[in-house]
């Protein structure tokens, strides 16, 4: 029999969870940044605390990266309050999650560690097979170079190649290099040439150095831009008139949903409607590949509404542009896979997913009524919560519906929510009668339904831990086994521990994304040597 002490610690959970979902300590429509963190971090010592076991399970997931790495570093800070047990699965779940952060994240999180002077034979056991398992160091040195040489030093490790070593300690004691890329840095510095032999992110900043204007840069490295990179830099490109750096469109159909929605809705609507058919299809296929990797069947969900929020608040905040509309568009096509007979109802009013804009108020509860008026037998609503055209009409019809129209459940009504509210420590719900989930990526939408079923009524402790055990072995054992062979020394008098965790691909694409910090391309400045 589940005692009030279950029931508060399955909420708890059931809130971190979409807390980690959703929040990225990033400001807001309605929440500056400040507000932001410090309501996370507040949940994360909560947790640690309180629920030390489903806080290390939420590592395998669907929560963010920025809520992982916390997760991570608070575990390898208190390592001394668990258990022998608690270790041993903490450190599995550790090492198979950072294998899945971008590396940029990763070095970041080794700088945390290192300042919080968390250095024990665990942390150094973990990261060094996470840093043997990375499958180019020479491109590690040039684009994180900071970041490697720091990861090296915390580790007390020594570089797979002496010259890399010599590149991270002393890059001027070697006339030249045999790595191509190491090289390539070295002549960078007085040769114009050498730096389009570099990875872009790398290379911009050496443009920069050198003064070569943007138009002219961005025509020579053309051919050393990946898919992502060309997606995203075509529109300032063709502005420059370097039409030489036009999308890839074998990038589009590789690129995961919701971030191929968040590409769509940068473009501008002349562009979308030119582009429809490609784009169109791009986002279909995207959600086929959706389905069939979640495990689930197309038009299997039968007769399937969704509400859409694109009012004024689904723009999100100057650094986290059209998020909120990017999901509501990605949620749109995976349904419409999902479906058997779909109907999507946008808040604005606008029937044309391709042209969707933020704008306008939320009436929530007029377009909720309206998809009760279709019959469906799955209601989804994707939207922040803000109820306001009239406020709280959402949550009122909701309750009539679910109290004196729909007690079966005949039914299923589930609310998906984009955006963490820092006020609330959750995301914001509409009605206590319909379970609400945070939705980080449209992709996730299948396991968030099964995992909102926690939120609805009286939740099951039991049940939600043995859910919670179930996603950790699927999420360890998709890693594999083995861990690849450390790849880097041990520096001298260190001894090498037990290999912790598996090993993954590394995708460069995923390697290169969103790398915005190029001062690795540069020599140390006093700052940085005296760190």
């Amino acid at each position: 029999m589940e005692t009030y002490g279950d029931l508060v610690a399955a909420e708890d959970v059931l809130l971190f969870v979409n807390a980690a979902i959703t929040g990225t300590g990033q400001r807001e429509f309605h929440s500056g940044a400040d507000e932001q963190r410090l309501s996370l971090e507040f949940l994360h010592e909560y947790m640690l605390v309180n629920y030390r076991g489903p806080y290390a399970a939420a590592l395998a997931l669907d929560i963010n990266d920025h809520n992982a790495a916390l997760i991570v570093r608070r575990l390898l800070e208190s390592s001394r309050e668990a258990t022998e047990e608690q270790r041993r699965t903490e450190g599995r779940l550790i090492a198979r999650r950072l294998r899945l952060l971008p590396p940029q994240r990763v070095y970041r999180l080794i700088g945390e560690l290192r300042r919080a002077k968390v250095n024990n034979r665990r942390t150094r056991a973990i990261l060094r097979d996470w840093l043997a398992a990375r499958p180019d160091q020479a491109l590690d040195a040039v684009k994180y170079r900071a970041g490697l040489k720091l990861a090296l030093r915390h580790t007390h490790l020594r570089p797979v190649a002496e010259e890399t070593g010599d590149f991270l300690y002393a890059p001027r004691r070697r006339p030249r290099y045999a790595a191509p890329l190491l090289d390539a840095w070295r002549r960078a510095h007085y040769e114009q040439g050498a730096l389009y032999e570099l990875p872009y992110t790398v290379a911009e900043g050496f443009a920069d150095r050198h003064g070569i204007p943007r138009a002219a840069f961005l025509r020579r490295i053309e051919p050393r831009l990946t898919g992502l990179e060309r997606l995203r830099l075509q529109e300032s490109a063709r502005t420059l008139g370097a039409t030489a750096v036009t999308g890839d469109a074998g990038a589009l159909a590789r690129m995961p949903l919701t971030r191929l929605a968040s590409y769509v809705l940068s473009l501008p609507p002349a562009d979308r409607s030119a582009r429809r058919t490609e784009l169109t299809e791009a986002l279909r296929g995207a959600a086929r590949r959706a389905v069939r990797a979640a495990g689930a069947e197309e038009g299997g969900w039968g007769r399937v509404t969704a509400v859409l929020d694109d009012s004024w608040s689904a723009y999100g905040s100057g650094v986290k542009r059209r998020r909120p509309l990017a999901a509501s568009l990605a949620c749109h096509f995976l349904l419409a896979a999902l479906a058997g007979e779909y109907t999507a109802l946008w808040t604005s009013g606008h029937g044309d997913a391709l042209l969707a804009r933020p704008s306008g108020p939320t009436p929530l509860g007029r377009r909720i009524l309206d998809a009760l008026d279709t019959a469906p037998e799955r209601l989804v609503i994707v939207s922040d919560g803000w109820d306001n055209a009239p406020p709280g009409l959402a949550a009122e019809v909701l309750r009539v519906w679910r109290t004196r129209l729909d007690p079966e459940h005949r039914t299923s009504i589930v609310h998906l929510n984009p955006v963490y509210d820092a006020e609330g420590f959750d995301v914001r719900r509409l009605a206590p009668t319909v379970p609400t989930a945070g939705l980080r990526d449209a992709e996730d939408l299948p396991a968030l339904i099964e995992f909102a079923r926690f939120a609805e009524g009286r939740t099951d402790l039991a049940e939600l831990t043995a859910h919670l055990a179930a996603r950790t072995e699927r999420f360890l054992a998709a890693g594999g086994a083995a861990a690849r062979p450390s790849a880097a020394r041990p520096a001298d008098g260190v001894g090498g521990g037990a290999g912790v965790g598996d090993r993954d691909e590394v995708d460069r694409d995923e390697v290169d994304r969103d790398v915005k910090d190029v001062k690795n391309a540069t020599d140390e400045t006093p700052e940085e040597t005296a760190r």
